[in-house]
């Protein structure tokens, strides 16, 4: 009777263990955002930018960025260190008003669900001009980051997956293809609140 008992709790533990495993995993990949109703802009728009850079093409970097001695290189070594993935998708349009809000709204919905924290949200109508910074916290860190930079004639979306130091991220903006996205303001303006 004893041993039936101690049998059953190694299943009911393990069957525990297995399942917070699995919540963790799922956790973990919802910071990668379903990027494909993006697609019915390439035929739109002038210009297209796709970018996917998985966990195998950051470790590959990591390797020819380990030997440079370049101090901006061994910066962006330190920014992809535990990075799973970065995905960009970048559009220009030829004329204002080929593509509407509502062509991002389904990223929009993602962005409201569990664990995503708007950190940042800009509007310009002068410039018209719209800027949304979301986070995925994980414990004490950040998970994931998605930045959606909308402008009349050009639309960004990037998602980062993984570990970020914001910091670093600030030290390479505008350089490396890293978009001027005054991230500076928007840590200050997270810091007042």
């Amino acid at each position: 009777m004893k041993l039936k008992m101690i049998k059953s709790i190694k299943l009911i533990f393990f069957s525990l263990l297995l399942t917070s495993c699995l919540a963790v995993t799922a956790f973990a990949q919802s910071a990668r955002l379903q990027l494909g109703q993006l697609d019915r802009l390439e035929s739109i728009a002038d210009q297209t930018v796709d970018v996917t850079v998985d966990q195998k093409v950051l470790n590959l970097a990591k390797i020819f960025i380990g030997k440079s001695k370049n101090p901006d290189q061994q910066k962006v070594k330190e920014l992809i260190g535990e990075i799973e993935g970065i995905y960009v998708r970048h559009f220009k349009f030829e004329k204002a008003g080929q593509y509407s809000l509502a062509d991002i709204e389904g990223i929009r919905a993602q962005l409201n669900g569990p664990g995503w924290s708007r950190m940042a949200n800009v509007r310009s109508k002068r410039n018209k001009q719209n800027l949304d910074v979301y986070t995925m916290i994980n414990g004490n860190k950040i998970g994931g980051l998605a930045v959606i930079a909308a402008e009349e004639k050009e639309l960004t979306v990037v998602n980062i997956i993984g570990p970020i130091d914001l910091e670093k991220l600030m030290d390479l903006e505008g350089s490396f293809s890293i978009p001027n996205l005054e991230l500076e303001r928007i840590k200050d303006k997270a810091q007042k609140e």
